[in-house]
C-alpha cells in the first residue's frame, strides 16, 4: 500500500523478504486500515513457518494514539511468528519516536534492533 500524507506506506512482499511500515499513521479509522495487515499476518503464520527469518521494519515518523494500538497488535501477531526481528528506525534527533520503540519491545517477546536514520 502507498503512503499518505496521513497513513503508511506498508510492503507486506514475502517473495523479497521485504516487511516494512513507514512514513505516518494517521488513518481516520486505525482499525479498518490495518485490518489488512492483521489478516496477511494471520495468513503468512499459518503457511510460512520454517520459512527464512524475518525483518520486520518500522520507519515510522509519528504515529497517534490509536495508531498505536493497531501497531502493538501487529507487533503480537508477529510474536508467534518464528525467526521474526523488529528493525526499529527513528531520526536520531527523534527521542520520542527511539523511546515509543522501547516501550513496545517491552510489551513483546521479540528481538528489536534500533537504527537511526
Amino acid at each position: 500500500m502507498e503512503g499518505t500524507e496521513d497513513t503508511p506506506k506498508i510492503i507486506l512482499d514475502k517473495d523479497n523478504n521485504i516487511f516494512e511500515i513507514s512514513g505516518r499513521s494517521l488513518p481516520e479509522d486505525s482499525a479498518e486500515f490495518y485490518q489488512p495487515v492483521i489478516e496477511w499476518l494471520d495468513d503468512y503464520k499459518k503457511n510460512s513457518q520454517g520459512s527464512s527469518p524475518m525483518n520486520f521494519m518500522f520507519k515510522l515518523e509519528y504515529f497517534n494514539t490509536a495508531s498505536s494500538k493497531l501497531i502493538l497488535d501487529i507487533l503480537s501477531k508477529l510474536e508467534d511468528i518464528d525467526g521474526i526481528t523488529v528493525e526499529w528506525f527513528f531520526r536520531e534527533d527523534d527521542e520520542d519516536m527511539e523511546e515509543a520503540g522501547e516501550e513496545f519491545s517491552e510489551l513483546v517477546d521479540i528481538p528489536f534492533k534500533f537504527e537511526t536514520y
